[in-house]
């Protein structure tokens, strides 16, 4: 699976813009008075105005290369400050081999970059710069109903992580392990770890394989379709 297209929400878009354009340098593909688009490696991060009576927010995580965590890390750290989970600003996740670190942007969205010591591909640069992000490679999907939106997910494709049963009470992660992307379907109120942000079912549209569109609306109900 490859995520080609990802559209949040925010009421802060102004501020978003300045953030990921100004500060950490994303090439910025479309702007208007509904929101922008931003090139993230291959994938392409959208934000769109809503209503500033709600506060929308999300998880996802961007990948860098095999070889660049340490620059990665001291890159953002001279735009941001990282989060910590007991203390410590990193994580390494033996089971897939890899190591992430996060920060939180101007709209509380949790940003993680991740490196992917099986899937990602190695660097030949020096330093580390915004064009050596590769890709989307995680994004939330959070919902009440895990069972529904999962048997529909994967019927429409999208299996679970190595074929792994559906849990309603943890987060699913929904891809192939060799692609390295996934869509983390879980439930509310789980708190996402780095942060002090427990999950909320937001409206969103996930974009994958140049052919198929994932919906989430703001009643929490899933819509999919194809794109061709």
């Amino acid at each position: 699976m490859f995520i080609n297209k990802v559209t949040l929400y925010s009421h802060v878009i102004t501020e978003l813009r300045e953030f990921y354009v100004e500060t950490f340098g994303f090439k910025l593909v479309e702007n208007d008075k509904s929101g922008f688009e931003i090139m993230v490696g291959e994938s392409v991060l959208e934000f769109k105005q809503v209503d500033n009576s709600t506060n929308p927010f999300y998880h996802f995580a961007l990948t860098i290369p095999a070889n660049k965590f340490k620059e990665a890390m001291a890159w953002a750290q001279e735009k941001v400050t990282l989060t910590k989970e007991e203390n410590k600003d990193e994580i390494f996740f033996k089971h897939i081999n890899a190591q992430s670190f996060y920060f939180m942007d101007l709209a509380g969205n949790i940003v993680e970059l991740i490196s992917r010591k099986l899937t990602a591909p190695c660097s030949e640069t020096l330093g580390f710069s915004v064009e050596e992000i590769l890709t989307i490679s995680e994004i939330n999907l959070t919902t009440t109903k895990i069972d529904s939106v999962g048997e529909k997910l994967l019927a429409f494709g999208i299996p679970v992580r190595d074929d792994e049963p559906l849990q309603n009470d943890s987060l699913n992660f929904l891809g192939e392990a060799e692609g390295g992307s996934f869509i983390l379907l879980g439930p509310p109120n789980r708190r996402w770890i780095f942060s002090n942000q427990y999950s909320v079912p937001y409206p969103l549209i996930i974009e994958i394989d140049n052919i198929k569109q994932i919906e989430l609306d703001g009643r929490g109900e899933v819509h999919l379709s194809y794109t061709f």
